[in-house]
């Protein structure tokens, strides 16, 4: 009984978010939205720490490694279900060091170009890339980021010859583009929205079978003539091996009351995401599936394991 007693208690100390990622992508963005809906909730404290490096490697060893209990979690994301296509060997065990609890948030990805680019839609940059091998490049929250894999495999589904140019975070890309020190970028919504609708870059083409509310004037990829480009991001949460079942069914449960709040999803719409809530089983499912088919797209995208 002493587990469902502690779950019930669930916080029963502070508990630490590690983002394994700069500030400002949506990793960081959806993690520090739950942590404050959960403060709320639950009256306990949240705190958010963002562990950048190694392609979100370290802060996610950092968890492997913390106590079981319940106090700490890692904010992760597709990303995940990405490196065992970019990486020989990973310093844990990928299928089982860390519990997938709940997913967070779910959105589309933007492609999107600096304000200042010649390029007006995807026709366009198409074009340009495929008379101009190389020439393009395209940034990424690092080596094995969601961001890499997605810009590789638009890369490939385009027909084009892009280089990748990495950041230690899809946040820190962004400004990147901003800067004009790349010229493409495939992020997720939450990432894109603010800079576009600042006018700093121009959104060319949104994954999903309908137009974001919040960019009605942008085409999705199938409207812009790039239909199997069809990438949708996930961010979650995990525990460390070892944590009780008890308490990730209490972690999942009140993430999941925290997301149906009716603010919460007013605010993700308005970001260009919806709320998660999967179950642990049906998270742990989606991450293998997406494991092994991001493995065969990085391999036909030529991307080996190094």
């Amino acid at each position: 009984m002493a587990a469902p007693q502690a779950a019930e208690r669930w916080p029963d100390r502070p508990v630490r978010i590690v983002v394994p990622y700069a500030a400002g992508g949506t990793t960081d963005f959806s993690a520090r939205l739950i942590a404050q809906k959960l403060s709320e909730q639950t009256h306990g404290s949240f705190i958010v720490e963002n562990k950048a490096g190694g392609s979100g490697t370290i802060g996610t060893l950092q968890v492997v490694r913390s106590e079981p209990n319940g106090a700490t979690l890692l904010a992760s994301d597709t990303s995940y279900a990405m490196l065992p296509a970019l990486f020989a060997k990973l310093p844990w065990d990928h299928e089982h060091d860390l519990i997938p609890v709940t997913t967070l948030v779910q959105t589309p990805v933007v492609l999107v170009v600096p304000s200042s680019s010649p390029f007006k839609t995807l026709a366009e940059l198409r074009s340009y890339a495929h008379d101009h091998p190389g020439k393009l490049n395209f940034g990424s929250g690092g080596a094995g980021s969601s961001t890499h894999l997605q810009g590789a495999l638009f890369g490939k589904d385009a027909g084009i010859d892009i280089t990748h140019v990495p950041y230690k975070g899809a946040g820190e890309a962004m400004m990147g583009l901003v800067a004009g020190q790349v010229d493409v970028l495939v992020t997720a919504a939450p990432t894109a929205l603010p800079q576009v609708s600042g006018g700093r870059a121009r959104a060319l083409a949104v994954t999903g079978a309908q137009r974001l509310p919040a960019l009605s004037g942008v085409p999705t990829f199938a409207e812009a003539g790039l239909p199997e480009y069809a990438v949708v991001n996930w961010f979650g949460l995990a525990a460390p091996k070892g944590t009780p079942p008890a308490v990730i069914d209490t972690i999942a449960k009140d993430v999941k009351r925290a997301l149906d709040d009716p603010d919460l999803k007013k605010r993700l719409a308005e970001q260009g995401a919806e709320p998660g809530g999967l179950s642990p089983a049906a998270f742990a499912a989606r991450i293998a599936k997406e494991t092994a088919a991001w493995s065969d797209i990085a391999l036909s995208a030529g991307i080996t394991p190094h």
